[in-house]
């Protein structure tokens, strides 16, 4: 069926589906390093969580996911980018994080918004050539949706920030009063990353704090989790 929304509230309502919560992607189970910040009790509270999480939507999420959606808007090679990631996200149970929750997305996109650019990134993951990230697989529908860079950015970084944001709620824990405050704070850390990520250049690409990928790969060795990563 066609894939090209004319109007904003088509590519909108796409986006709300694409980034509702409740997108069977497997995001719950993922925590993407704040359980060991947890463990470690450096994660306590809902200010705690919102240092980290501002760390993390402007380091990781910024210099490696926002700039992948970028470089994939503006024409960049599909398998390069894949390839890119795939060096780029150190932490092995990130890289894993990543690529299960892409492929469920690629999964989900070939059923309710298919198109010509998504069947070729899963025939590429499908045949071993490519890894099948998250953004990447978010990008693709979106900018087959006619999704402006932008607002693709925005609502992608929010919806990573949701996740995360509900996952604290159960795991520190936090009231679910205070996981709307933390994402309302989030939010101006979300406007600020997309952008940054316009201002950024290849050599930015991947450029995260040693501190939050030591923790996600020490994730892995934690005696007791409730995450996957």
């Amino acid at each position: 069926m066609p894939n090209t929304p004319t109007s904003p509230a088509s590519y909108q309502l796409a986006l709300q589906q694409l980034c509702d919560s409740a997108l069977p992607t497997g995001a719950f189970a993922h925590s993407l390093g704040f359980e060991t910040y947890l463990d470690r009790g450096l994660v306590h509270d809902e200010e705690s969580f919102g240092v980290w999480l501002s760390v993390f939507v402007g380091q990781q999420l910024g210099h490696s996911d926002a700039l992948a959606i970028r470089f994939l808007y503006e024409g960049d090679p599909l398998p390069e980018l894949d390839a890119l990631l795939t060096a780029q996200l150190l932490p092995r149970q990130l890289r894993e994080a990543s690529t299960k929750m892409g492929t469920r997305l690629l999964e989900i996109g070939a059923e309710i918004f298919p198109s010509p650019e998504l069947a070729e990134y899963r025939e590429l993951v499908g045949s071993g050539r490519a890894a099948g990230h998250q953004p990447l697989a978010f990008a693709v529908v979106a900018r087959s949706l006619g999704v402006p860079l932008p607002e693709a950015l925005a609502a992608y970084l929010f919806a990573a920030v949701t996740s995360l944001t509900q996952n604290a709620v159960r795991a520190i824990p936090l009231g679910q009063n205070a996981g709307q405050r933390l994402l309302r704070r989030a939010a101006d850390d979300v406007a600020a990353a997309v952008v940054r990520a316009g201002s950024l250049d290849r050599s930015d690409f991947g450029a995260v704090s040693p501190g939050l990928e030591i923790s996600q790969m020490r994730h892995e060795r934690q005696r007791a989790r409730m995450f996957m990563s």
